[in-house]
Parts: C-alpha cells; sequence; structure tokens
C-alpha cells in the first residue's frame, strides 16, 4: 500500500487522516460533553473548555487538509450497488459539513463577544467581532451554542450510523471495506492458496 489512494484502496495519507480525525473527533465530543456537567469548583472548569476549543481549532485544520486531501487524490468509490455507494458518499458529505459548522459555530460561541481563541497557547486566532464591530445577531454566543450542541449530537449519530456500516460491510457483506481504511487492500487479507 503506498501513500497516495489507488482504484481499489485508500492510501496511508488518507487512513491518516482518517483516523487522526477520528481520534480528534471523538476526543472533543467525549470533552464536550463531559466538561458542561461541571461545576465552578471544579479543578478543569476552566481547562476543560480551553481544551475543548483548541481541539476543535485543530479539527478545522484537519478537516481542510482532508478535503484537499481528497481533491488532489480522490478515494476509491466505495463497494457495494449503486445505491450504497450514493448513499456512502451523502454520509461522507454529511460528515465534512456537520464537522465544518460544527467548528465555525464553536469557534462563534467563543469569539462573539471580541474573545480570541487561543490554541494550547501555542497561538491564538482573533475575533471578527473586535470592540468597533457588534455581531449582526442578538445573542450570537447563545444561538451559536444552541446550534453547535445540536450539530455535535448529529455528529455522534452519523458516527454511530458510519461504524454500524463499516462493521456491517465487513463482517456481514465481507467486501473487504474495512481493510480499505485500516491500511490493507482488500485482497491484502486474504491468505494465499
Amino acid at each position: 500500500m503506498g501513500w497516495k489512494n489507488t482504484a481499489n484502496c485508500y492510501g496511508w495519507g488518507f487512513a491518516v487522516i482518517h483516523w487522526l480525525m477520528a481520534a480528534l473527533i471523538l476526543a472533543v465530543l467525549g470533552l464536550g460533553l463531559w466538561m458542561v456537567g461541571l461545576d465552578y469548583y471544579h479543578p478543569w472548569y476552566v481547562r476543560a473548555p480551553d481544551w475543548h476549543r483548541s481541539l476543535g481549532i485543530i479539527i478545522g485544520f484537519v478537516l481542510v487538509l482532508r478535503l484537499a486531501w481528497r481533491v488532489l487524490n480522490p478515494p476509491p468509490a466505495p463497494p457495494g450497488l449503486r445505491r450504497t455507494q450514493k448513499l456512502a458518499r451523502w454520509v461522507h458529505w454529511a460528515f465534512y459539513a456537520l464537522i465544518g459548522l460544527a467548528v465555525v459555530s464553536g469557534f462563534l460561541v467563543t469569539t462573539a463577544k471580541g474573545h480570541a481563541v487561543s490554541v494550547f497557547n501555542w497561538f491564538e486566532i482573533p475575533s471578527p467581532f473586535n470592540g468597533s464591530v457588534a455581531p449582526v445577531v442578538d445573542n450570537l454566543e447563545v444561538r451559536a451554542g444552541w446550534l453547535h450542541r445540536w450539530l455535535a449530537y448529529g455528529l455522534l449519530g452519523l458516527i454511530a450510523v458510519h461504524a454500524l456500516a463499516a462493521l456491517w460491510h465487513h463482517f456481514i457483506q465481507a467486501d473487504g471495506s474495512l481493510w480499505r481504511i485500516l491500511g490493507r487492500c482488500p485482497d491484502d487479507h486474504k491468505p494465499t492458496p
């Protein structure tokens, strides 16, 4: 398996980006669900949202990298019937949309009042709403927060569907699709006669 995608298999580049995104998204979703229950006196009351925001910005950068990689290096066709292939493509584009909108809405939650977003104290992304520019939407941070929450729930649901579909393809269809994203082409896992 090479670095680039082939007609039948994902390359290492796409596989690494896929699993990096999966790990980051699961981490930020888990952190987000955990931190909303923290009280003011909890030691992670400030640190957890800082990490959540930082990971969210990193996810945004990795999403841009993934989309660029996809444009420059198209993925192999999904296995199965044409309608299954079409559904798989829709699910992938829904992932990209939900992730992108979650990153943007999370960014707006923090920056609506003019605050910058610090990414692990490595660098800051300034707010587009500085002191002289008022947000065009009243209570922008509240509305963006509501949207951010529901996008996260939608993303959790889509992850569950995606994981179940991958397991169905692997164990029921036995079409080798799970092997492709694990770094092995469909025929690589079959024993030689």
